[in-house]
């Protein structure tokens, strides 16, 4: 069963930063693709950043590259999301996903599997 557990959300001021993590057990990292969203009161799901080991692919939405950076371990099974520089528009309830990688290698995709979410709140 795969499964997706996050943490390391919170309260911070803008320009701090914050370290999301989330646990992955169920499946195999260099099989799946993870992605990481973001749903901010009142608005729908938007992709973030998301990684494929399988062809070592990282991407970051335009609004977070430069500020965001994400990493597998998958001696751990977890993959990290390091927020840095954050402002108060990053506020959000902040979603790990994952999806099984068939043909396309590409992590810009639907999602299967996700998890419950960490809220992070930045203040101004």
């Amino acid at each position: 069963e795969v499964q997706l557990v996050e943490s390391g959300g919170g309260l911070v001021q803008a320009g701090g930063s914050l370290r999301l993590s989330c646990a992955t057990s169920g499946f195999s990292m260099d099989e799946y693709a993870i992605g990481w969203f973001r749903q901010a009161p009142g608005k729908e799901h938007e992709l973030i950043s998301c990684i494929s080991r399988r062809d070592n692919t990282i991407w970051y939405k335009d609004s977070v590259e430069g500020r965001f950076t994400v990493s597998s371990d998958i001696a751990k099974n977890v993959v990290t999301l390091l927020m840095d520089n954050l402002k108060p528009e990053d506020t959000a309830v902040y979603i790990c996903t994952a999806d099984r990688i068939w043909r396309s290698t590409n992590c810009r995709r639907g999602y299967e599997y996700w998890g419950q979410g960490t809220q992070v709140t930045v203040s101004s």
